[in-house]
């Protein structure tokens, strides 16, 4: 596996006044040999003024967040990050550039099946960035697109892992814990994007929703869920205030209650806790005897 290693490399800026001064002298000295007749001194003075003309080559620039990835005839011999003006062997021709900018990529909207079966639509964000230039313009033959192939098939491996909705507080949804799932993500994002030196900031899930064919089914299926379960909050809220109350009016008020009477209590207690309407009262004037 191909490492990012540090490029040999000078700083520009002293590079280009030695050039600048020397392309002075050499150019001054075949010119003066010339002038002197002394042709074969200007003959080597116009070769090595050739010689300082192709140093010139070995000046580039390299912009804010980005690498310059430098090939000798083919061969990695390194990556520069300094920013500004640099100077480098000029028999390194190949000096490709390479973003390493934080960058954003949002997919499609996948259509999958979640851990129930059911169709559901799925989108994500993934913020990522390129930590190792080498790796990820070596290993992998467009870093691009390959963040693009694994993103989408992480998401859908995740989709497939959990339901879109689930009463259960236990259990991870998709929909009802968001931050878990998009560590998910982001954790099977990374995996797959570790190889091409890549890491990834984060991912959330951008879209999520029932496929179009069985959406309003399941919107009715969901309403039903949240009904009942809301309905065993009730009523379990309703059985502890019941006990409660019977409690209270044996313990502080030494009151005494047979077993119908108190099924009778509870029957009321319950209907008026667990009821919708507002409870009619009836007035009982004679005994329940």
């Amino acid at each position: 596996m191909i490492k990012e290693k540090r490029a040999f490399t000078v700083s520009g800026y002293g590079m280009l006044a030695v050039l600048l001064a020397l392309q002075v002298l050499t150019i001054g000295m075949a010119v003066w040999s010339l002038a002197a007749q002394q042709f074969a001194a200007a003959a080597l003075w116009g070769l090595a003024t050739l010689v300082v003309g192709f140093c010139w080559h070995g000046l580039f620039m390299v912009a804010p967040n980005q690498g310059k990835i430098l090939q000798l005839f083919g061969k990695y011999v390194g990556t520069e990050h300094t920013t500004g003006l640099r100077w480098t062997n000029p028999l390194v021709f190949k000096r490709t550039p390479i973003s390493l900018r934080v960058r954003n990529f949002e997919s499609g909207r996948l259509k999958v099946n979640d851990a129930n079966g059911n169709p559901i639509e799925i989108a994500t964000v993934v913020v990522w960035k390129v930590v190792d230039s080498a790796e990820a313009f070596f290993e992998v033959d467009d870093y691009e697109s390959f963040v693009t192939i694994q993103s989408e098939a992480a998401l859908r491996n995740v989709a497939n892992e959990y339901p879109y909705d689930n009463h259960n507080d236990e259990a991870l949804s998709l929909r009802g814990d968001p931050l878990s799932i998009a560590e998910k993500i982001r954790d099977q994002v990374q995996e797959r994007l570790g190889r091409a030196g890549i890491q990834v900031i984060e991912a959330r899930i951008s879209h999520l929703a029932y496929a179009p064919e069985i959406a309003q089914a399941m919107l009715r299926k969901q309403q039903a869920g949240a009904v009942l379960a809301a309905r065993k909050l009730i009523v379990r809220g309703a059985v502890e205030m019941v006990t409660d109350a019977i409690s209270t009016l044996a313990e502080s008020h030494d009151l005494e209650l047979d077993e119908e009477r108190k099924a009778n209590m509870v029957n009321n207690l319950m209907v008026v806790i667990c009821g919708e309407q507002q409870a009619q009262p009836v007035i009982n004037s004679g005994s329940l005897y």
